[in-house]
């Protein structure tokens, strides 16, 4: 199974691609700093196969080399986000209150 994770940046995206069919995103909405994570989906045929966790972090990645803050506004990123320590210092301060994150 060979997997891709593309940024989408015509619809605010992230893709990922297994054998070059979308099994999944996670949409987003940028300001100047931050990128929101606010919707993210994962075909039913490709449940529990660690896909949702491979575009999680291929986007959070992406996004943290991009320079954005990360804002886990989405269940599954914000779960992602509290499972992987080492995100936590990419969510703005201001916003680990609002959601709960460790400080």
């Amino acid at each position: 199974m060979s997997t891709e994770v593309r940024n989408n940046t015509a619809l605010e995206r992230f893709e990922i691609y297994v054998d070059g069919d979308i099994a999944g995103y996670a949409e987003y909405q940028d300001t100047a700093s931050e990128r929101g994570f606010v919707h993210t989906e994962v075909y039913s045929m490709y449940e529990g196969k660690g896909i949702g966790r491979d575009l999680v972090r291929s986007a959070l990645d992406s996004s943290r080399a991009e320079g954005y803050g990360i804002l886990p506004l989405c269940p599954r990123v914000k779960h992602f986000v509290e499972t992987h320590g080492e995100y936590v210092a990419s969510v703005p301060h201001w916003a680990r209150e609002r959601l709960g994150l460790p400080q």
